[in-house]
């Protein structure tokens, strides 16, 4: 049984995760799935936007603690946290039900995420003797410290508007609502400029670390790199000309 499934169309990768038996636990077999299909997808130049999400009402459990997993993994959570966090492409999670544990960690690793309001979203790690170690990386940046601290050591299950409240994901919809919602963030992205999306993604990800003095450098630099190519004197001349740009599928 595959893992997961990756299609692609109209310049947009749609990779699902797909072992509802599972609840889509983090198995050696998906995660392996996973980061082939992530890597597929960000090599694919046709590719603009990249969207997770996953059948069934769970969107991810966490840990696979069914101890089935034998086979020696081609990929470790964290290169599939690497793979979403250091794609060139947006990656837009389309979270249809509970994620839990390593479950927010992909959730939450996706540059924008939309999740179903019937939805739970924990970090349960506590309620089973462990920490929610590895996600706390890609989770953390996004939260207050009070709200982490609290949701890292009750080890509660919060509703989905919760977590959009504490920063983890960005928007929550009603189940029905979900695909629209989804296809209006891919609308947005895929009207922008392949370049330019992919340093938006960097200058959120890089310039908070920076120094000021390095970050006003690095970005002055990273300016005028951007007004002097092709990809912006195409996206001026379809502003003036009131036409849209060649980039958009």
């Amino acid at each position: 049984m595959t893992a997961t499934t990756l299609t692609a169309t109209d310049g947009v990768a749609t990779i699902t995760l797909d072992r509802p038996d599972n609840r889509n636990a983090l198995s050696t077999a998906l995660v392996d799935s996973l980061g082939d299909h992530l890597t597929a997808a960000v090599a694919d130049t046709a590719v603009r936007v990249i969207v997770l999400t996953n059948t069934s009402h769970v969107f991810c459990a966490g840990a696979d603690l069914s101890g089935a997993d034998d086979a020696p993994p081609r990929y470790s959570l964290v290169d599939i946290f690497e793979l979403l966090l250091g794609s060139p492409k947006p990656v837009v999670g389309r979270i249809a039900g509970h994620c839990m544990g390593g479950g927010v960690g992909l959730a939450a690793a996706c540059d924008i995420s939309v999740i179903t309001e019937d939805a739970k979203v924990g970090f349960t790690e506590v309620r089973i003797g462990v920490a929610p170690a590895m996600i706390s990386v890609v989770c953390l940046p996004k939260m207050r410290r009070a709200d982490a601290m609290e949701l890292f050591l009750s080890g509660e299950r919060i509703a989905a508007a919760r977590a959009v409240e504490v920063g983890l994901l960005n928007r929550v919809v009603a189940a029905d609502d979900l695909d629209d919602a989804v296809d209006g963030v891919v609308g947005n992205l895929l009207a922008g400029g392949p370049s330019a999306l992919t340093a938006a993604k960097r200058l959120v990800n890089e310039v908070p670390a920076m120094d000021r003095t390095d970050a006003f450098v690095a970005t002055e630099r990273l300016s005028a790199e951007l007004f002097a190519s092709d990809e912006a004197a195409e996206g001026m001349a379809a502003f003036r000309e009131k036409r849209t740009a060649r980039w958009v599928p």
